[in-house]
């Protein structure tokens, strides 16, 4: 394992490519066909692996845990031990901690080419590891399932102590193409007539809130930009997803469409949960080919458990049990509309 260097992999079904490197099993570049049939690559990131490893922009691509999103205060109890984690985005523990899932060199399992490329991720996260209790196996496989469809598995098993385990993927999509400016004239669909408000350190308050009539409403197609400015910097929230039709097990959880290129993606997914966010932190990144990503340049879709579950009674809790498995999957699919 120490062997393991970062480096860039490819899965290419003759109409997608995407690749994807073995640090943090990040997304470095989706490409893919407009309605002329002009390839884009559409998410933020660097050609190279550096900028990734000096974390010149956090999180872009990659698969983020053990826990996503924030813990406040980086506490939590669990079977009667306290527990205390990295304060990495002060006053409260981000995405892992100081040295989380994204900035750690996974194995590569498998590999596979063909109609249906996929590559297999594997991590083992050791007891103690950025404050969290126990041995944690980890899996993460991508697959491109058709010519315009990827499909995520993840999958976590607990050795020997019970931990809570919630990892998102964090990759900023702009389907108008990586340096196409901002995404606030695409439209946005989200499955959730819910989201859990925050605090002023953005950690929910435990409150589960309508939104119909606040302009988080996205329960039918909306412009990202159309009441963007009544939230403050951007959308950064947590959107309790419904339990609607569902398709091989997954619910639908978002739908984005780019006006200009007529791409459109569908995600589906099993989690309780997704956070909804516009970049709003995004300022003057250079990255591929030199295109500079301001903010709200691209938007988050994080399927994921709740923020700070772990200390919420109320919330699906993200706790596993020594031999229970995790399992979160996300189907992307793509389509011209």
């Amino acid at each position: 394992m120490a062997d393991q260097k970062p480096q860039i992999f490819e899965l290419n079904n003759g109409t997608m490519q995407v690749k994807i490197t073995n640090l943090g099993c990040t997304i470095t570049s989706l490409s893919l066909p407009d309605k002329n049939g002009n390839l884009a690559d559409v998410v933020l990131g660097f050609d190279s692996v550096e900028p990734y490893l000096n974390r010149v922009a956090p999180y872009f691509g990659a698969i983020v845990g053990r826990v996503a999103n924030r813990i406040k205060d980086g506490k939590f109890t669990l079977n009667g031990v306290d527990y205390t984690l990295p304060v990495n985005r002060p006053p409260n523990s981000l995405h892992g901690g100081n040295k989380g899932f994204d900035i750690v060199v996974w194995e590569v399992a498998e590999y596979k080419k063909g109609e249906k490329p996929s590559i297999t991720f594997k991590y083992h996260s050791r007891d103690g590891e950025e404050g969290y209790p126990g041995d944690l196996s980890v899996t993460a496989t991508y697959t491109l399932t058709s010519s315009m469809t990827m499909r995520l598995d993840m999958e976590a098993v607990a050795e020997n102590k019970a931990t809570p385990v919630s990892l998102a993927q964090h990759t900023y999509w702009n389907l108008g193409g990586h340096n196409s400016g901002n995404i606030l004239d695409q439209s946005v669909q989200i499955w959730g007539s819910h989201v859990t408000p925050v605090d002023q350190n953005i950690v929910p308050t435990g409150e589960i809130m309508p939104v119909k009539g606040t302009p988080f409403d996205f329960t039918t197609e909306k412009k990202v930009g159309a009441s963007i400015h009544e939230v403050g910097l951007g959308y950064d929230h947590n959107y309790v997803l419904d339990c609607g039709e569902e398709k091989e097990g997954l619910k639908h959880a978002a739908k984005v469409k780019d006006p200009s290129s007529s791409r459109v993606l569908d995600l589906w997914t099993n989690t309780p949960g997704m956070q909804f966010y516009t970049a709003n932190y995004v300022n003057g990144i250079v990255g591929k080919g030199g295109a500079v990503y301001g903010k709200h340049s691209g938007l988050c879709l994080e399927t994921q458990g709740f923020p700070n579950a772990v200390n919420q009674p109320n919330f699906p809790s993200v706790v596993i049990q020594p031999g229970e498995k995790y399992e979160h999957t996300m189907l992307f699919k793509f389509s011209i509309e």
